[in-house]
């Protein structure tokens, strides 16, 4: 490929994302899907824009290498020794069974059993860069059932190790080593070497290289790292992905992890687009002409093992009822790992290629089908759990005569929910989303799972006996309907309210309810004080001009709740301006008089 042919190349591929993903996003099916949109649109069944898909393929695979070396900077190899429960318990389970049952299933169709064995393999395993890129899409890596799926993906990428080293051994152009205990030695060689060096000796180099202020050199080394430790890695047989993600725990701890992590992410998001581009290229649109019932099958077959297998798995794991749907959606369909193992033993003689051919086009399909199955668990399965009959039932409230009630527990109720309890307040706390409960839970804090949107969840709760009911739930729709209701059955409750905007404010006036905050208005009002003090200002001149403007919101607020009109409000909302800065010029005028005024009289 000559240096035109890579640029022109270059500029289809960003062609295709920048087209087909916003697109996708707005759609709501996922910044993944939109990927391979853009891949099947560019690849020989659709446009035919480019042609070696399967290079294009191999180079693209490096994403998900800086995307596991990301995930490991995450991870201190203490919290990583705490998971080792969930990785080698529900991990292992979830590989074994999986591989079982699809080695069963191809046994009965007919296919020898070496065969057999290398598809239930591959087929076990599932996308590392789907599954965590919707989890990091809908921040919810930290989740119990996050963290679950991650502890899979993390056994998965482990047991590819065992899984290629078998191939060979099942394959007819089987090189054994003569040696097997000298690549035994190679490999714990390379592995000590990683952890040493990396313990030892990158820090120095970082500190050598962050003394010269060349942004350029420490991402250079960055990249050096990761990629070194990669082809490290490959040369003694063993996942790229591993060895990149144990040098990112080894790195967890490091002063200049931080910095790691942003000079690898925009070469991880590029890459990782282009992986999934390249996958959306690579289906052979052939074979799902010629066997298109075939493939269905196949497709519908692996979905239903893996997502049956996954499902038993919650539930033992006892993951919330709402969630169990996320956890299989993400890791029900096939990963990047199967098209390397099944390469693999093509190359080895362990697998037909007609076979290899038919399974990518099936794993590729699979993977489509997980944004649609987000988005369907998103949009019916979940709503359905926590609203309608299939709900998990309301926690029983042990002492409902408390005189508070927080309605919704996150980052803003938990503030709120830490000062009552400092003061010695009874609070009775409620919140709908299992995970956050969960959270709030491990660190000690009495939190009841319930829906404060419905009456007799309200009563439960002692709503009849209490005085304030503080709603900070994150939807603003399900705060009104929560005031709504307290109004309707609870008279003698005054309201207070996490507002999320200034529409949200004049619902509340409306309803009557006046103490209520804009969420972020304070933080942002302090915020400004400390920028007029950089600017010179003095303290309590700072401190007051914040105090003006925040008296003035409020005067606006009450101008722009009195009229519907848009274009109105737009003109209110110009002449407030106007009006703000005429009374700041005042005060200004007025503290320069009283200064020059207290200086004369000294």
């Amino acid at each position: 490929m000559n240096n035109h042919d890579l640029l022109a190349n270059t500029l289809v591929y960003l062609g295709a994302a920048v087209m087909a993903v916003p697109f996708a996003k707005r759609l709501g099916l996922g910044s993944v899907l939109g990927y391979l949109i853009a891949g099947i649109a560019i690849g020989p069944w659709g446009l035919a824009l480019i042609a070696n898909s399967l290079d294009i393929l191999h180079f693209a695979e490096f994403g998900v290498v800086l995307l596991l070396f990301l995930i490991g900077l995450e991870l201190n190899p203490k919290r990583l020794w705490e998971m080792r429960r969930p990785i080698f318990g529900i991990g292992t389970v979830q590989v074994v069974t999986t591989s079982l049952i699809i080695f069963i299933v191809c046994s009965l169709l007919g296919l020898p059993w070496h065969n057999a064995l290398i598809i239930a393999m591959g087929l076990s395993l599932s996308s590392t860069a789907i599954a965590l890129q919707s989890l990091k899409e809908k921040n919810q890596l930290s989740t119990p059932t996050g963290q679950s799926v991650f502890s899979i993906l993390l056994f998965q990428d482990i047991a590819v190790i065992p899984m290629l080293a078998l191939i060979p051994i099942l394959g007819s152009n089987m090189e054994q080593s003569s040696e097997p205990l000298l690549e035994t030695l190679k490999v714990i060689a390379v592995i000590g070497s990683i952890i040493i060096g990396g313990h030892f000796l990158t820090r120095p180099i970082f500190r050598f290289i962050a003394a010269t202020h060349l942004r350029e050199i420490f991402t250079a080394f960055s990249l050096l790292l990761v990629i070194g430790i990669a082809l490290l890695m490959d040369a003694v047989g063993m996942s790229m992905a591993l060895g990149s993600f144990l040098a990112g725990v080894i790195l967890a701890e490091s002063e200049y992890r931080h910095e790691l992590e942003i000079e690898i992410e925009p070469f991880k998001g590029l890459l990782l687009g282009l992986f999934f581009i390249s996958i959306g290229m690579t289906i052979d649109f052939g074979l799902l002409l010629d066997q298109p019932w075939l493939i269905i099958a196949l497709v519908f077959g692996l979905l239903f093992i893996k997502l049956a297998v996954l499902i038993i798995i919650s539930r033992a794991e006892k993951l919330p009822a709402s969630q169990q749907g996320l956890f299989a959606f993400l890791l029900g369909q096939g990963g990047e790992f199967a098209f390397i193992l099944f390469t693999t033993a093509v190359a080895a003689g362990a697998l037909e290629q007609q076979w290899a051919s038919l399974l990518f086009v099936v794993v590729a399909l699979s993977m489509m089908t997980t944004p649609l199955l987000l988005l369907l668990n998103e949009r019916f399965i979940e709503p359905r759990f926590l609203h309608l009959g299939g709900h998990q039932p309301a926690d029983t409230i042990d002492d409902p005569h408390n005189p508070v009630i927080i309605a919704g527990f996150g980052r803003f109720g938990r503030t709120i929910g830490r000062l009552l309890h400092a003061n010695k307040i009874p609070t009775t706390i409620l919140d709908h989303n299992p995970d956050q409960i969960e959270d709030a839970r491990r660190f000690g804090y009495r939190v009841y799972y319930g829906d404060a949107s419905r009456l007799d969840m309200l009563r439960s709760a002692g709503a009849e006996e209490a005085t304030l009911l503080i709603i900070t739930v994150n939807d603003p729709d399900m705060a009104l309907a929560i005031t709504d209701l307290a109004q309707q059955h609870f008279s003698q409750l005054t309201i207070l309210a996490r507002a999320r905007g200034m529409g949200a404010a004049m619902e509340f006036l409306k309803r009557d309810v006046s103490l209520f905050h804009i969420e972020v208005q304070e933080s942002a009002l302090l915020l400004a004080e400390d920028a007029l003090k950089q600017l010179g200002y003095g303290a309590f001149h700072a401190k007051q001009m914040a105090h003006i403007f925040r008296n003035h919101e409020q005067m606006l607020l009450q101008k722009m709740y009195k009229t519907d009109a848009l274009e109105k409000r737009i003109h209110i909302s110009h002449m407030a301006r106007k009006e703000l800065t005429q009374i700041l010029e005042a005060d200004e005028e007025e503290q320069q008089y009283l200064h020059n005024h207290s200086w004369g009289e000294r």
